[in-house]
Parts: C-alpha cells; sequence; structure tokens
C-alpha cells in the first residue's frame, strides 16, 4: 500500500480495534493494555503509517511550526549570510525531536506580523532587535512565546540568549595589540545602542585603553554586515591603507569581502595589513589566507534558543531566563605582526 493512502480508520480495521484506541496508541493518550498496543504498532509499521500532522495539530491546538525573525534586513542578505544558515540548523536540530518545523524571515520595519497568526505560528525567536523599536514593540504585543537572540533587552521578564560580544571584541583587539599592531581600525556595522555591534566596539574601545592606545573617529569604517559590504569598505580605504597596520571587521563576512577589496588594491594578508574577523563562520577556515576571528557556537547558540521557545511553548517555563555563550580567540593566517614595530 501507497504511506500517503494510509488512514487511522485502516490501521483500525487490520487491528481490528477501535479507531479511539489507535488515536491513544499514536498520541501516547488513554488506557490501551499492552498487548492491544503492540498489535497496533506492529500494524502501524508494516504499513509505514505516518501520522499527519495537520491532524496532529487539530488535536494539541498546535500548528508545529516557529519562526527566527530577522528584523530589518532584506532576504537576500539572508540568504547570503551563512551566519544565519549555521543557526537554522542549530534550531532545525534542536526542534526536530519535537516534530516542529522552522522558517527563517527577513522583515522590514513596516511589518504587521500579520503572518504568526496567518501562519499561525507556535512561536518566535527573533534576531538583533532593539528595545526603542516598533518592531520590538509590535512582537510583544502579539502574545506568543518568544526568546530574543542577540537583542540586549533590559526587560528580565523576557527570555533571552546572547553572546559575550564585548569580551570578544577585547580578545581580537588585544590579540593585534600583542602582534605589535597600533594602528588598528575597526570595520562596522550599524552602530546602536546596546547592539551587537556596539558590544564589539566597546571591547575594541576597553583594550586600546588597557594599551594606552588612543582610538581615532578616522579608524572607523562602517559598511553594510555583508561581504559586499566588507569589499566596498577596503575600496574607500584611500590614505588610510598607508596608516593602518590591521583591521578588525565586527563579523566575519565583512571580513571575507574586506580580503578581498585589499587584494584588488594590491594589499597583501597579512604582510600590508592584519585581518580579524567575529562569529567563526564555517568557510573562515578555508579561505586564502585563513581568517583568524572570534569564535562562537553559532549552532549551539540556535539549539540554546529553540529549547527556551519549546519549553515555554509546552508549559515547562525554565527559572533561567538568559543565556550568555563564551567567545574564543581562534588564531589563524590572516594576522601577523606589522612590518615595522
Amino acid at each position: 500500500m501507497m504511506t500517503n493512502k494510509i488512514s487511522i480508520k485502516d490501521i483500525a480495521k487490520i487491528a481490528n480495534v477501535s479507531i479511539a484506541t489507535v488515536s491513544n496508541v499514536i498520541n501516547g493518550t488513554g488506557r490501551v493494555s499492552a498487548e492491544t498496543a503492540a498489535k497496533v504498532k506492529k500494524v502501524i509499521q508494516e504499513l509505514q503509517f505516518v501520522p499527519s500532522a495537520s491532524a496532529r495539530s487539530l488535536k494539541d491546538k498546535n500548528s508545529h511550526l516557529i519562526a527566527i525573525v530577522v528584523p530589518f534586513i532584506e532576504k537576500g542578505i539572508l540568504q547570503d549570510n551563512p551566519f544565519y544558515w549555521e543557526l537554522v540548523r542549530g534550531v532545525e536540530s534542536g526542534a526536530r525531536n519535537h516534530e516542529v518545523q522552522v522558517i527563517l524571515l527577513g522583515i522590514s520595519e513596516a511589518e504587521d506580523f500579520s503572518f504568526v497568526k496567518g501562519r499561525h505560528l507556535d512561536g518566535l525567536i527573533v534576531v538583533g532587535v532593539y528595545q526603542h523599536s516598533e518592531a520590538f514593540r509590535k512582537i510583544k504585543s502579539i502574545g506568543v512565546p518568544c526568546v530574543f537572540l542577540d537583542s540586549y533587552l533590559s526587560d528580565s521578564s523576557l527570555y533571552q540568549v546572547e553572546l559575550d560580544d564585548e569580551a570578544g571584541g577585547y580578545l581580537a583587539t588585544k590579540h593585534l595589540i600583542g602582534l605589535g599592531h597600533r594602528d588598528i581600525a575597526v570595520l562596522t556595522g550599524k552602530m546602536e545602542q546596546s547592539g551587537v555591534i556596539s558590544c564589539r566596539y566597546q571591547g575594541y574601545l576597553r583594550a586600546l585603553r588597557e594599551a594606552g592606545i588612543p582610538d581615532s573617529p578616522d579608524y572607523i569604517l562602517q559598511a553594510d554586515s555583508s561581504v559586499h559590504g566588507g569589499y566596498q569598505a577596503a575600496q574607500k580605504l584611500g590614505s588610510l591603507a598607508d596608516r593602518i597596520s590591521a583591521i578588525f571587521a565586527l563579523s566575519d563576512v565583512s571580513a571575507m569581502g574586506l580580503i578581498r577589496g585589499l587584494h584588488d588594491l594590491g594589499l597583501r594578508v597579512p604582510e600590508d595589513i592584519s585581518v580579524v574577523g567575529f562569529d567563526d563562520i564555517f568557510y573562515t577556515k578555508y579561505m586564502i589566507p585563513s581568517l583568524t576571528t572570534i569564535q562562537q557556537d553559532i549552532v549551539n547558540k540556535g539549539q540554546e534558543a529553540v529549547k527556551m521557545l519549546l519549553d515555554q511553548i509546552n508549559g515547562t517555563q525554565s527559572p533561567l531566563k538568559k543565556v550568555v555563550l563564551p567567545v574564543s580567540l581562534v588564531v589563524r593566517q590572516s594576522t601577523s605582526a606589522p612590518k615595522k614595530i
């Protein structure tokens, strides 16, 4: 028989039991003797029967569908950034045993979040939202379970998973200082107060202060956190290229574009300019040169977030509402001592 044509009525008929009994066996509910349960399970296995997701949703009132929501980002940037692929992989691996499906959505500031009800979403994992934004206000008003990722929200009642971004910025910059660099530029994305980029930048400043190195506004390069943004930043260096010996890019994708842009300008990495990234996405170890970066466990971040979300959905909330994950420095080929110390 074809699996998709089998119903619980067929299972009940072959096993010579009621439809209610089959339903109880499938869902682990009601009182069914071990002998009857074994008989029903044997028929289910022989027919390779798979319970309908829609039928299960009607029973437990859940859609078994959650969304990873990234505010203020274009769809194309989501698709082009391996960070989000790894995050989705972590969320999916954490949701798999719970038969929950995951979708990834980039939204604009004008989003009304009608898709939450339209798709009957059970919950949201929201990445990088700012607490003063209209999107954050709307998300809070929806009333569905939420976990906020990389958002640095002051409301202690919200479920959050964060990274020690400030420590990461500090480690990256301290590594460059330890190699002998003093003229260290920083390649940032959009700088929002208490956002991920801001925290990484604060770590950069702390390392400079600790080493007695003054920070210079001229050394701040701003570009989209994308490969294209990093490439454009290199093309706009101008005379700054002769003054600096290192650049700390606050994301790996920016660092990847930056290195290609420096190459096209005839500048060698690390011989002319050292580069450090942040995230340790999959491709960084395979680049030429391989990228020195701040490592975070992106997959584990997704797993932590979905665990928190599923606990809320299932009504088993943990008293721990905030998780801060560690970072570490991974030294590869893109950094070395400056030509003249």
